[in-house]
């Protein structure tokens, strides 16, 4: 295993837990966005660089950028990223003309009922912004390639990972700190020259600076290096923690995929089962290094449609008026949906008889609905369909 920079780790526990061991998916949301601007310098009565609080009208002015009737944003043409079709909003919304009206304002009272249900926000007054800070934060740090530099490979990232899913479970994290982790392994396996003898190293310092970041409670350094059965030192741990931190200029911004996956699903009044679905095909999609080049939000958007239309669960009137709500939320074009979609279809066929099995085992449990083991995603790319056609027409529904 020299040659992969991965040591004869310590056995970890079994990965199902009983269901009160479990945390709650999520919590507060203090840090997976940027600090918002709500204090500035002004010149003349006060020094230089003494944060005064604006005006309240100066407050409510600043969402000049955002429109409640032509849709969101100004924010998406930053980087250039602005794709030729962005479904927000009543952009290209079906349905009478009446409905694409009601669309705007039933999409921001439905987002701020979901993020206070889903204790995203303990104030239903700040969903809207946070919201915004959501979109906005999700195109930092985007990866322009799935290209890694040598002499990493896809295969050993994916190794990685799915050793660092089993750490996660035995430690009992949240899984946003799952989610920030593997960002953070991505964005150092491009910006930092890291050996491969170091490779196992470079992912716990990622969760650990996760933790860091989300967690109540942080293991002892001295356990990380246990589980690493003492190949690193405390003191090698320690410094490339600092050569993380340094490297990624102490940016640890992320907004995590789950976060929309779980407020699409509020909002379209999606059942238990197809949100376990479609979180298990979310986190297949931390070990498909194809995935990288994606937003957040087109990520949970594509595995929410992928397990919706696996499951084939009857649709209600109110379901559909629901999912066409919450659709508006999706941005990018058809053709990049479809290939997300086909990626973890591709990894969900493949996933039980894989090496790397933690995302199985982990949703094979009674508490996870044993979604993993569902018979349907054995043939998952036949019920995508050949036609892309068919597939839009069940997407749009």
């Amino acid at each position: 295993m020299a040659k992969t920079g991965f040591c004869d780790s310590k056995p970890l526990l079994d990965l199902p837990r009983k269901a009160e061991e479990r945390r709650a998916p999520l919590r507060t949301l203090p840090n997976t966005c940027g600090p918002k601007d709500r204090w500035q310098s002004l010149e003349g009565d006060e020094p230089p660089g003494v944060p005064v609080k604006p005006e309240a009208e100066h407050r409510w002015d600043r969402r000049s950028s955002v429109s409640t009737r032509d849709g969101l944003m100004d924010c998406y043409e930053d980087d250039g990223r602005r794709e030729d079709t962005v479904l927000f909003f009543s952009h290209g919304f079906p349905g009478p003309h009446s409905l694409q009206t009601l669309v705007p304002s039933l999409l921001r009272h439905e987002v701020e009922v979901a993020m206070e249900k889903l204790n995203l926000i303990s104030d239903q007054t700040y969903g809207w912004e946070f919201f915004i800070d959501m979109m906005r934060n999700q195109l930092r740090n985007t990866f322009p390639s799935t290209d890694l530099p040598r002499p990493f490979t896809d295969t050993t990232r994916a190794i990685l990972v799915d050793w660092l899913i089993q750490v996660h479970e035995v430690l009992h994290f949240q899984d946003e700190t799952l989610y920030l982790a593997v960002h953070l392994l991505n964005r150092c396996l491009r910006q930092i020259k890291v050996s491969t003898d170091n490779l196992q190293l470079l992912g716990v310092v990622c969760l650990f600076l996760a933790a860091k970041k989300e967690e109540c409670l942080l293991p002892e350094v001295s356990d990380l290096c246990y589980l690493m059965d003492n190949t690193y030192s405390k003191h090698q741990l320690l410094r490339m923690e600092r050569k993380v931190l340094c490297g990624l200029k102490f940016d640890l911004t992320y907004c995590p995929p789950l976060h929309f996956l779980l407020l699409s699903a509020s909002i379209a009044r999606c059942s238990a089962k197809v949100v376990w679905m479609a979180r298990y095909l979310l986190e297949l999609s931390l070990m498909e290094s194809q995935c990288v080049v994606f937003l957040p939000v087109q990520l949970s958007w594509a595995a929410l449609c992928l397990a919706r239309i696996l499951l084939q669960e009857p649709p209600s009137p109110e379901g559909e008026m629901a999912w066409c709500v919450a659709s508006s939320i999706h941005m990018g074009s058809e053709t990049t949906l479809l290939k997300i979609m086909h990626i973890l279809a591709v990894a969900a066929a493949k996933a039980h008889s894989q090496e790397t099995r933690a995302t199985f085992i982990k949703f094979s449990s009674s508490v996870t609905m044993h979604v993993s083991t569902h018979p349907v995603l054995k043939n998952a790319q036949c019920h995508l369909g050949l036609s892309a056609l068919h597939l839009t027409e069940r997407i749009t529904l």
